[in-house]
Protein backbone atom coordinates (compact mmCIF):
# COMPACT_ATOMS: atom_id res chain seq x y z
CA UNK A 1 0.00 0.00 0.00
CA UNK A 2 1.44 3.72 -0.64
CA UNK A 3 2.71 5.78 2.21
CA UNK A 4 1.44 8.97 2.35
CA UNK A 5 2.66 11.96 4.64
CA UNK A 6 0.12 12.56 6.91
CA UNK A 7 0.36 16.79 7.56
CA UNK A 8 3.88 18.19 7.39
CA UNK A 9 5.18 17.31 10.88
CA UNK A 10 6.41 14.14 9.70
CA UNK A 11 4.45 10.82 10.51
CA UNK A 12 3.56 8.77 7.65
CA UNK A 13 1.00 6.22 7.34
CA UNK A 14 -0.62 3.84 4.90
CA UNK A 15 -2.88 5.20 2.46
CA UNK A 16 -6.15 4.29 4.03
CA UNK A 17 -6.10 3.72 8.01
CA UNK A 18 -8.56 0.87 10.23
CA UNK A 19 -11.11 2.13 12.35
CA UNK A 20 -11.67 -0.06 15.18
CA UNK A 21 -14.75 1.35 17.41
CA UNK A 22 -16.83 -1.05 15.66
CA UNK A 23 -14.97 -4.00 16.86
CA UNK A 24 -15.84 -2.78 20.38
CA UNK A 25 -19.11 -0.47 20.23
CA UNK A 26 -22.47 1.26 18.51
CA UNK A 27 -22.55 -1.09 15.46
CA UNK A 28 -24.17 -4.36 17.25
CA UNK A 29 -22.36 -7.99 18.44
CA UNK A 30 -19.35 -7.95 18.63
CA UNK A 31 -16.68 -11.15 18.14
CA UNK A 32 -13.13 -10.37 19.31
CA UNK A 33 -11.48 -13.00 18.00
CA UNK A 34 -12.71 -12.03 14.53
CA UNK A 35 -11.57 -8.58 15.00
CA UNK A 36 -8.38 -9.62 16.74
CA UNK A 37 -7.69 -10.89 12.91
CA UNK A 38 -9.19 -8.08 11.04
CA UNK A 39 -5.90 -6.00 12.79
CA UNK A 40 -3.69 -8.55 12.10
CA UNK A 41 -4.84 -8.58 8.55
CA UNK A 42 -4.91 -5.30 8.10
CA UNK A 43 -0.96 -4.98 9.12
CA UNK A 44 -0.47 -7.48 6.90
CA UNK A 45 -2.15 -5.43 4.06
CA UNK A 46 0.39 -2.16 4.85
CA UNK A 47 -2.68 -0.60 6.79
CA UNK A 48 -0.49 1.32 9.98
CA UNK A 49 -2.97 3.21 11.61
CA UNK A 50 -5.08 1.67 13.84
CA UNK A 51 -7.90 4.26 14.82
CA UNK A 52 -9.58 3.92 18.72
CA UNK A 53 -10.72 6.08 21.47
CA UNK A 54 -11.15 5.64 25.30
CA UNK A 55 -14.71 6.02 24.95
CA UNK A 56 -15.18 3.22 22.11
CA UNK A 57 -16.50 0.83 24.87
CA UNK A 58 -15.75 2.64 26.91
CA UNK A 59 -11.74 1.51 27.14
CA UNK A 60 -12.37 -1.78 25.40
CA UNK A 61 -11.51 -0.98 22.22
CA UNK A 62 -8.44 0.69 23.38
CA UNK A 63 -7.67 -2.67 24.90
CA UNK A 64 -8.59 -5.14 22.28
CA UNK A 65 -6.13 -3.15 20.68
CA UNK A 66 -3.03 -3.77 22.98
CA UNK A 67 -4.31 -7.27 22.95
CA UNK A 68 -4.10 -7.57 18.88
CA UNK A 69 -0.37 -5.83 18.89
CA UNK A 70 1.25 -7.66 21.47
CA UNK A 71 4.32 -9.60 20.72
CA UNK A 72 4.75 -7.52 17.19
CA UNK A 73 7.05 -4.32 16.29
CA UNK A 74 5.57 -1.43 18.12
CA UNK A 75 7.13 1.00 15.69
CA UNK A 76 5.35 0.14 12.92
CA UNK A 77 2.28 0.52 14.16
CA UNK A 78 0.57 4.35 14.49
CA UNK A 79 -2.24 4.33 17.28
CA UNK A 80 -4.54 7.15 17.17
CA UNK A 81 -6.45 7.68 19.79
CA UNK A 82 -8.43 10.16 21.66
CA UNK A 83 -9.50 12.81 24.32
CA UNK A 84 -11.72 15.12 25.79
CA UNK A 85 -15.14 12.98 26.67
CA UNK A 86 -14.35 12.63 29.95
CA UNK A 87 -14.97 9.03 31.40
CA UNK A 88 -14.90 8.15 35.06
CA UNK A 89 -12.80 5.00 35.66
CA UNK A 90 -16.10 2.72 35.85
CA UNK A 91 -16.87 3.65 32.11
CA UNK A 92 -19.67 6.45 32.96
CA UNK A 93 -19.30 8.74 30.27
CA UNK A 94 -19.53 12.80 32.21
CA UNK A 95 -20.09 14.83 29.04
CA UNK A 96 -16.70 17.01 27.35
CA UNK A 97 -14.31 18.28 29.31
CA UNK A 98 -10.92 19.65 27.68
CA UNK A 99 -9.13 20.59 30.99
CA UNK A 100 -5.53 20.37 31.01
CA UNK A 101 -5.72 17.84 33.99
CA UNK A 102 -8.29 15.79 32.71
CA UNK A 103 -6.94 15.55 29.36
CA UNK A 104 -3.13 14.25 31.16
CA UNK A 105 -4.99 11.49 33.30
CA UNK A 106 -7.02 10.43 30.18
CA UNK A 107 -3.86 9.80 28.48
CA UNK A 108 -1.90 8.31 31.38
CA UNK A 109 -5.16 5.96 31.27
CA UNK A 110 -5.06 5.47 27.36
CA UNK A 111 -1.24 4.66 27.82
CA UNK A 112 -2.18 1.55 30.10
CA UNK A 113 -5.46 0.26 28.24
CA UNK A 114 -2.70 0.34 24.82
CA UNK A 115 -0.22 -1.53 26.73
CA UNK A 116 2.28 0.97 25.23
CA UNK A 117 4.95 3.73 26.56
CA UNK A 118 3.58 6.42 23.98
CA UNK A 119 0.28 7.14 21.63
CA UNK A 120 1.43 8.37 18.12
CA UNK A 121 -1.55 10.52 17.09
CA UNK A 122 -3.66 12.19 20.18
CA UNK A 123 -6.81 13.96 19.48
CA UNK A 124 -8.87 15.95 21.05
CA UNK A 125 -12.04 14.27 20.40
CA UNK A 126 -14.29 17.39 20.86
CA UNK A 127 -13.96 20.52 21.42
CA UNK A 128 -15.16 21.41 24.49
CA UNK A 129 -16.65 24.92 24.50
CA UNK A 130 -16.27 25.58 28.54
CA UNK A 131 -12.61 25.72 27.68
CA UNK A 132 -10.35 27.67 25.59
CA UNK A 133 -9.00 25.00 22.95
CA UNK A 134 -5.61 26.76 23.65
CA UNK A 135 -5.72 25.39 26.97
CA UNK A 136 -6.73 21.71 25.78
CA UNK A 137 -3.89 21.85 23.12
CA UNK A 138 -1.42 23.52 25.65
CA UNK A 139 -2.01 20.52 27.71
CA UNK A 140 -1.53 17.94 25.45
CA UNK A 141 1.47 20.03 24.26
CA UNK A 142 3.24 18.82 27.50
CA UNK A 143 2.37 14.81 26.86
CA UNK A 144 4.58 15.65 23.90
CA UNK A 145 7.38 17.27 25.45
CA UNK A 146 7.45 14.33 27.83
CA UNK A 147 7.45 12.09 24.86
CA UNK A 148 4.00 10.11 25.71
CA UNK A 149 2.37 11.64 22.45
CA UNK A 150 4.01 12.32 19.40
CA UNK A 151 1.92 14.15 16.89
CA UNK A 152 -1.63 16.07 17.71
CA UNK A 153 -4.87 16.34 16.00
CA UNK A 154 -8.37 17.60 16.39
CA UNK A 155 -11.71 16.06 15.84
CA UNK A 156 -14.83 17.97 14.06
CA UNK A 157 -13.24 21.48 15.05
CA UNK A 158 -14.46 24.39 12.97
CA UNK A 159 -11.96 26.52 10.86
CA UNK A 160 -11.23 29.00 13.28
CA UNK A 161 -10.88 26.44 16.22
CA UNK A 162 -7.98 24.84 13.89
CA UNK A 163 -5.82 28.06 13.26
CA UNK A 164 -6.19 28.26 17.27
CA UNK A 165 -5.38 25.13 17.81
CA UNK A 166 -2.49 25.00 15.61
CA UNK A 167 -1.40 28.14 16.82
CA UNK A 168 -0.55 26.78 20.10
CA UNK A 169 1.12 23.07 18.72
CA UNK A 170 1.42 22.31 15.64
CA UNK A 171 -1.52 20.24 14.31
CA UNK A 172 -0.67 17.19 12.39
CA UNK A 173 -4.28 15.79 11.70
CA UNK A 174 -7.69 16.57 11.84
CA UNK A 175 -9.58 14.33 11.66
CA UNK A 176 -13.84 14.78 10.77
CA UNK A 177 -16.47 12.99 8.60
CA UNK A 178 -15.89 13.41 5.22
CA UNK A 179 -17.30 11.11 2.90
CA UNK A 180 -19.64 10.99 -0.75
CA UNK A 181 -22.72 11.45 1.51
CA UNK A 182 -20.79 14.16 4.21
CA UNK A 183 -18.55 17.56 2.49
CA UNK A 184 -19.24 19.76 4.89
CA UNK A 185 -15.89 20.62 4.80
CA UNK A 186 -15.69 21.69 1.43
CA UNK A 187 -17.57 24.44 1.78
CA UNK A 188 -17.01 25.34 6.07
CA UNK A 189 -13.87 26.81 5.70
CA UNK A 190 -12.09 23.27 6.97
CA UNK A 191 -10.44 22.04 3.88
CA UNK A 192 -9.03 25.52 2.62
CA UNK A 193 -7.61 25.64 6.80
CA UNK A 194 -5.91 22.05 6.19
CA UNK A 195 -4.48 23.20 3.10
CA UNK A 196 -2.69 26.52 4.50
CA UNK A 197 -1.53 25.14 7.44
CA UNK A 198 -0.74 21.74 5.89
CA UNK A 199 -2.54 19.61 8.16
CA UNK A 200 -3.64 16.27 7.35
CA UNK A 201 -7.09 15.26 7.13
CA UNK A 202 -8.91 12.20 8.36
CA UNK A 203 -11.41 10.72 6.90
CA UNK A 204 -14.57 8.63 9.19
CA UNK A 205 -16.79 7.11 8.08
CA UNK A 206 -16.18 7.43 4.51
CA UNK A 207 -18.57 5.03 3.12
CA UNK A 208 -21.52 6.72 4.94
CA UNK A 209 -21.94 4.91 8.84
CA UNK A 210 -22.62 1.66 5.89
CA UNK A 211 -25.05 3.26 3.61
CA UNK A 212 -22.43 3.71 0.74
CA UNK A 213 -21.64 -0.15 0.99
CA UNK A 214 -24.31 -1.01 -0.85
CA UNK A 215 -25.14 -3.56 1.62
CA UNK A 216 -27.86 -1.45 3.85
CA UNK A 217 -31.51 -2.07 2.58
CA UNK A 218 -33.29 -1.41 5.44
CA UNK A 219 -33.02 -0.30 9.18
CA UNK A 220 -34.85 -2.84 10.49
CA UNK A 221 -32.07 -5.13 9.25
CA UNK A 222 -29.77 -3.17 12.22
CA UNK A 223 -29.37 -4.93 15.71
CA UNK A 224 -31.44 -3.31 18.62
CA UNK A 225 -28.60 -1.67 19.64
CA UNK A 226 -26.87 -0.77 16.61
CA UNK A 227 -26.44 3.13 16.69
CA UNK A 228 -27.42 3.91 13.13
CA UNK A 229 -31.28 2.86 14.39
CA UNK A 230 -31.10 6.76 15.80
CA UNK A 231 -29.22 8.11 12.79
CA UNK A 232 -31.22 10.37 11.07
CA UNK A 233 -30.17 9.23 7.91
CA UNK A 234 -31.53 5.80 8.40
CA UNK A 235 -35.13 7.05 9.31
CA UNK A 236 -38.33 7.08 7.35
CA UNK A 237 -37.95 9.40 3.82
CA UNK A 238 -34.59 10.07 4.41
CA UNK A 239 -34.00 6.23 4.15
CA UNK A 240 -35.33 6.35 0.85
CA UNK A 241 -34.16 9.25 -0.61
CA UNK A 242 -30.12 8.53 0.41
CA UNK A 243 -30.83 4.98 -0.69
CA UNK A 244 -31.47 6.27 -4.09
CA UNK A 245 -28.28 8.00 -4.46
CA UNK A 246 -26.79 4.67 -3.48
CA UNK A 247 -28.40 3.15 -6.17
CA UNK A 248 -27.07 5.65 -8.73
CA UNK A 249 -23.37 5.39 -6.60
CA UNK A 250 -23.56 1.78 -7.21
CA UNK A 251 -24.35 1.96 -10.88
CA UNK A 252 -21.43 3.55 -11.72
CA UNK A 253 -19.39 1.11 -9.54
CA UNK A 254 -20.40 -1.63 -11.72
CA UNK A 255 -19.71 0.14 -15.12
CA UNK A 256 -16.22 0.61 -13.03
CA UNK A 257 -16.00 -3.04 -12.45
CA UNK A 258 -15.35 -2.08 -8.45
CA UNK A 259 -18.00 -2.13 -5.30
CA UNK A 260 -19.65 0.77 -4.19
CA UNK A 261 -17.46 0.88 -1.15
CA UNK A 262 -14.60 0.55 -3.35
CA UNK A 263 -15.46 3.70 -5.55
CA UNK A 264 -16.46 5.69 -2.35
CA UNK A 265 -13.28 4.90 -0.89
CA UNK A 266 -11.25 5.88 -3.68
CA UNK A 267 -13.15 9.12 -4.25
CA UNK A 268 -12.41 10.23 -0.52
CA UNK A 269 -8.29 9.14 -1.20
CA UNK A 270 -8.31 10.66 -4.34
CA UNK A 271 -9.46 14.31 -2.66
CA UNK A 272 -6.26 13.46 -0.71
CA UNK A 273 -7.77 12.67 2.81
CA UNK A 274 -6.56 9.30 4.72
CA UNK A 275 -9.89 7.20 4.74
CA UNK A 276 -10.56 4.94 7.77
CA UNK A 277 -13.20 2.89 7.23
CA UNK A 278 -14.87 0.89 10.24
CA UNK A 279 -14.69 -2.85 9.93
CA UNK A 280 -14.51 -5.72 12.53
CA UNK A 281 -14.43 -8.33 9.56
CA UNK A 282 -10.99 -9.32 7.27
CA UNK A 283 -13.42 -9.77 4.22
CA UNK A 284 -14.37 -6.35 4.54
CA UNK A 285 -11.01 -5.02 5.08
CA UNK A 286 -9.76 -6.61 1.92
CA UNK A 287 -12.14 -5.13 0.09
CA UNK A 288 -11.74 -1.44 1.30
CA UNK A 289 -8.14 -2.26 0.81
CA UNK A 290 -8.37 -3.16 -2.41
CA UNK A 291 -10.04 0.69 -2.82
CA UNK A 292 -5.85 1.84 -2.88
CA UNK A 293 -5.27 0.23 -6.22
CA UNK A 294 -8.49 1.86 -7.86
CA UNK A 295 -8.01 4.90 -10.21
CA UNK A 296 -10.37 7.64 -10.37
CA UNK A 297 -9.55 9.66 -13.69
CA UNK A 298 -11.77 12.76 -14.44
CA UNK A 299 -14.60 11.27 -15.84
CA UNK A 300 -15.14 9.14 -12.94
CA UNK A 301 -15.42 12.16 -10.85
CA UNK A 302 -17.79 14.02 -13.00
CA UNK A 303 -20.01 10.75 -12.95
CA UNK A 304 -19.66 11.03 -9.14
CA UNK A 305 -20.81 14.81 -9.00
CA UNK A 306 -23.67 14.14 -11.25
CA UNK A 307 -25.41 11.42 -8.94
CA UNK A 308 -23.79 12.71 -5.60
CA UNK A 309 -23.11 16.50 -5.36
CA UNK A 310 -22.03 18.31 -2.51
CA UNK A 311 -25.51 18.60 -0.61
CA UNK A 312 -27.19 15.04 -1.53
CA UNK A 313 -27.42 13.42 1.20
CA UNK A 314 -30.88 13.88 3.33
CA UNK A 315 -30.62 14.19 6.86
CA UNK A 316 -28.49 15.46 9.99
CA UNK A 317 -25.54 13.13 9.87
CA UNK A 318 -26.01 12.43 14.20
CA UNK A 319 -29.20 12.82 16.67
CA UNK A 320 -30.05 16.46 17.99
CA UNK A 321 -28.20 15.68 21.47
CA UNK A 322 -24.56 14.91 19.62
CA UNK A 323 -25.13 17.71 16.32
CA UNK A 324 -24.72 19.85 19.71
CA UNK A 325 -20.69 18.53 20.79
CA UNK A 326 -19.73 19.59 17.21
CA UNK A 327 -17.60 22.68 16.87
CA UNK A 328 -19.20 25.46 14.91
Amino acid sequence: METRALGSQGLHVGAEGLGCMGMSAFYGATDEPESIATVHRALELGVTMLDTAESYGPFRNERLIARALAGRDRDRVVIATKTGAEIDDEGNHLGLNGRPDYIRRAAERSLRHLGTDHIDLYYLHRVDPNVPVEESIGGMAELVAEGKVRYLGVSEAAAATIRRAHAVHPLTAVQTEYSLFERGLEANGVEDTLRELGIGLVAYSPLGRGFLSGAVKSPDDFAEDDFRRVDPRFQGANFAANLAVVDAVRRLAEEKRVTPSQLALAWVLHRGAVPIPGTKRRSYLEENVAATDVTITPEDVAAIEAVAPRGVVTGDRYPEELMATLDG
